[in-house]
């Protein structure tokens, strides 16, 4: 199977895909439907009784992404920028984080499409849709049957020759002790962050409100922290998220986060900003917890790059309304990343390749 076969492998695999997310039968691809239409249909509506925080809409905002990845022009595009060569295939572990649906598919996405083979280790959270995918992508191509395998726990007789793993601070110390010796790239925390701008209008700071609430916050994309100006007034962001935002509040397991946190803070007499949806607390952290947004004030935008620059191993992304000195995004971009936008800046491809040089 060359990297031509794999691509239109995944393009195919891409329309499938998104049909669910236009709510559109396509008949064009009716063999396929015949075998996984219902079936997948029937995993994307009962994720939320395998994690309470994968609700319908968040797993069809995952898979419109992945759909907009599996498109022939944009796969090319991709790998273009490489030079492939068809080695002998590497094995290559991978241990998927489950804090976001399917948050591991571009990683498995990378193992095959540069022909190597994948290994993958689900969090138990997040191990049905990522396998029904891959189900889907052998029946499209068969090749792919002794390519692709899912194990509850590594072993000698994986012969794993690289491994990928995406963590907690906590977990990737574990991850250093068992993988240290192999090649491998191991992933931390990370936040994401906004710079606010004193005349930002409404419309812009909707926009970052899919950054801050898409997924309930729980993505290493999404937008922890604000840096406002001095003496910046809350009201216009809070008027700008709150009719497209508020019921955010009647997901139990955010609301639970909410009050929870509330509570905490006042018990301990912390200063909030509160709109019963969303918590501003002023903190130096870039982290903070579910239904809660940090803030800190800055007096000038360069002293914020510094700041930010010293941070970056820390920030997964920066977003702004502006053109800033810093490798900014749009307001409203941080949950469509391009296939190129690597986790915590590390091009896979490329590891993935030396591994046979």
């Amino acid at each position: 199977m060359n990297l031509s076969q794999r691509i239109d492998s995944f393009q195919q695999l891409g329309v499938f895909i998104k049909q669910f997310t236009e709510n559109q039968k396509n008949n064009d691809i009716d063999t396929l439907n015949q075998i996984f239409h219902d079936d997948f249909l029937n995993l994307i509506e009962k994720q939320k009784n395998y994690n309470g925080w994968f609700t319908k809409e968040s797993v069809l905002l995952a898979l419109q992404g992945i759909s907009l990845w599996l498109t022939s022009e944009t796969l090319y595009n991709w790998v273009n920028k490489y030079s492939f060569m068809e080695n002998y295939p590497k094995n290559i572990g991978v241990i998927m984080a489950g804090n976001i649906p399917m948050v591991g598919f571009h990683d498995m996405l990378s193992v095959l499409i540069t022909g190597n083979n994948f290994v993958g280790k689900c969090a138990s959270t997040d191990n049905t849709l990522i396998q029904k995918i891959a189900e889907i992508l052998i029946v499209i191509e068969p090749e792919f049957n002794t390519k692709i395998k899912f194990v509850e726990r590594f072993q000698s007789t994986d012969n794993i020759d690289a491994y990928i793993a995406t963590g907690s601070n906590n977990s990737a110390r574990y991850f250093e002790y068992y993988f240290g010796k192999y090649p491998h790239i191991i992933r931390k925390n990370r936040n994401s962050v906004a710079i606010i701008h004193e005349n930002d209008k409404s419309e812009e700071l909707a926009l970052l409100g899919n950054d801050i609430f898409q997924f309930f916050g729980l993505g290493c994309r999404n937008v922890s922290k604000l840096f406002v100006p001095k003496g910046y007034l809350f009201a216009t962001f809070f008027e700008a998220i709150i009719s497209q935002f508020e019921e955010v509040i009647y997901h139990n397991k955010y609301a639970n986060n909410y009050d929870y946190n509330k509570a905490v803070y006042l018990l301990n007499n912390e200063q909030l900003l509160d709109n019963n949806f969303i918590l501003l607390k002023e903190d130096k952290s870039l982290s903070s917890p579910v239904g809660v947004l940090f803030y800190e004030y800055y007096d000038n935008i360069e002293a914020l790059r510094k700041e930010l620059e010293n941070r970056k191993n820390e920030i997964q992304c920066i977003v702004s309304s502006k053109n800033t000195p810093l490798n900014t995004l749009h307001f409203g971009e941080t949950q469509l990343p391009k296939l190129d936008d690597y986790a915590d800046g590390v091009d896979t491809v490329k590891f993935l390749m030396n591994l046979a040089s």
